[in-house]
């Protein structure tokens, strides 16, 4: 019997699942704190959205083209491995399995419990005192079992939800976008957001460089997730086709709403209520809405928000559960043979998965402990730079440097290609990366940034010498 999965997602579910992992909690989360970065400054924070929207974008060509020439198992790991062989296409895979997934999972887990305490009343973080609300934690660690568990129980059902999620989760964005921008407009509110930076308070604190570049790497996170739908290439149906429209479509509508939603935040007025969501202004959409559509209606609209964030754990969660697999069908990784085995009754690779959702609890332990400052247990270590780093944006964009070496090889291979997709794309894709590193060594400093990479290399050791030199052959 074929051990090998099934193509069971067609076009509308790969670009669901673009959609549903790119748009979800980071508007909502990162839009607060793009606007408090700025100081305020409406036109900045757009600037931002369009920088990072633009990169996106053309990254997601370059990636496009990539899928269109290339199907195997799981996309970017497939890329890795045409751009330099085995060994990188390993290193790019164990990175995505061991930080760069789970930690984007353990962060949507505990956002998704700020968005639905906030509908108590219950503040999941109290930053007077730095300690994490224990409820929140609990909440937070029951949406990431039952993310995980309804991937591993039901694939064909998470794909299902992927796709209802994906519409339930527009509805607030362009219900705000339009609503939030036709009234802005006519009662004056967004030209007092925008004449806030011709007054005395702003210009004696204006945005400067340092924050422009933090803003930009903030909101990379609420655009990530597209790469991930490469992962389940070798599930998707006539994937060379509909893998590619799916990621260009999909960044072009993100980049649309979410231009729409950040303008429609200027609706609420009052910029010391904007900025005064900092730092992760979960509360903010839950203001602007109850000004607009009234408390009731605006608590009900910021139940969907709340779904959008399930919605975007969900399509985290179907990537994760397939990463280990994607490493164990090519002979690499530990015990490649057990964890590359698809269950046959579910046509799934429930081992990846179990071992992804372990992963996945690590994270989301370290994470609510450690960087955020749990409740009297390890909150001192997040006062040091060293390990400050915050681990889902810095995550983000080191996978955008590990992408330019895929960009180069497709320069150098793709000799059939036109002059727009062999050169063009690539090299803007390259200057992308490279913007996307500097800032990130601007905004947070190279005791960040050279913390991180220390425990990045550690990962990747280890994960080596689990590989136990396997798998380096074509399989």
């Amino acid at each position: 019997m074929e051990n090998k999965m099934v193509k069971r997602y067609g076009f509308t579910a790969a670009l669901a699942m673009v959609i549903g992992t790119v748009i979800g909690s980071g508007v909502f989360i990162k839009g607060g704190k793009v606007l408090n970065l700025t100081k305020g400054n409406l036109v900045m924070g757009i600037a931002v959205v369009g920088i990072v929207g633009l990169i996106c974008l053309i990254c997601s060509l370059v990636f496009a083209e990539l899928g269109s020439r290339y199907e195997k198992v799981s996309g970017v790991v497939d890329y890795a491995e045409v751009a330099l062989g085995n060994k990188y296409a390993y290193a790019v895979g164990w990175f995505m399995f061991t930080i760069y997934i789970p930690t984007l999972c353990a962060m949507l887990a505990f956002f998704s419990s700020m968005m639905f305490l906030q509908l108590f009343g219950i503040t999941a973080i109290d930053f007077s005192t730095g300690s994490v609300n224990p409820t929140a934690i609990g909440v937070g660690a029951g949406f990431l079992m039952i993310g995980y568990g309804i991937n591993i129980l039901s694939p064909v059902l998470a794909g299902k939800l992927q796709v209802s999620m994906t519409v339930i989760k527009l509805i607030p964005l362009l219900l705000m976008g339009i609503i939030g921008t036709i009234v802005g407009l006519s009662n004056g509110s967004t030209a007092n957001v925008l004449a806030y930076t011709q007054t005395a308070e702003y210009l004696a604190a204006p945005c400067t460089g340092s924050d422009f570049f933090k803003a930009i790497v903030g909101f990379a996170f609420a655009y990530e997730g597209w790469i991930l739908a490469t992962s389940m290439n070798s599930e998707i149906e006539n994937g060379k086709k509909n893998l590619p429209k799916a990621l260009v479509i999909g960044a072009i509508v993100a980049t649309v709403v979410y231009a729409l939603y950040i303008w429609s935040m200027s609706s609420v007025g009052d910029v010391g209520t904007i900025t005064a969501t900092w730092p992760f202004g979960e509360t903010l959409p839950r203001i602007a809405f109850s000004g607009i559509f009234g408390k009731a209606i605006g608590t009900i609209v910021y139940i969907f928000v709340t779904v959008a964030c399930l919605g975007v754990l969900n399509g985290l969660c179907m990537s994760h559960t397939r990463a280990l697999y994607a490493l164990s069908a090519r002979g690499m990784g530990p015990k490649p043979e057990f964890f590359g085995d698809v269950d046959q009754q579910t046509k799934f690779p429930v081992k990846s998965a179990v071992i992804a959702m372990m992963v996945g609890g690590f994270w989301y332990a370290w994470t609510v402990m450690m960087w955020m400052g749990g409740p009297g247990m390890f909150g001192a270590v997040h006062s040091s730079e060293w390990l400050a780093w915050e681990p889902d944006e810095i995550g983000i964009i080191c996978l955008y440097v590990m992408y330019i070496p895929m960009m180069i090889g497709l320069m150098v291979k793709a000799k059939d290609a036109k002059f727009i997709s062999r050169f063009l794309l690539p090299i803007l894709g390259l200057i992308c990366c490279l913007f996307f590193a500097y800032a990130i060594w601007a905004g947070y400093g190279f005791k960040q940034c050279v913390g991180f990479l220390i425990f990045f290399a550690a990962v990747e050791v280890i994960g080596f010498l689990l590989n136990r030199g396997r798998g380096f052959e074509k399989k």
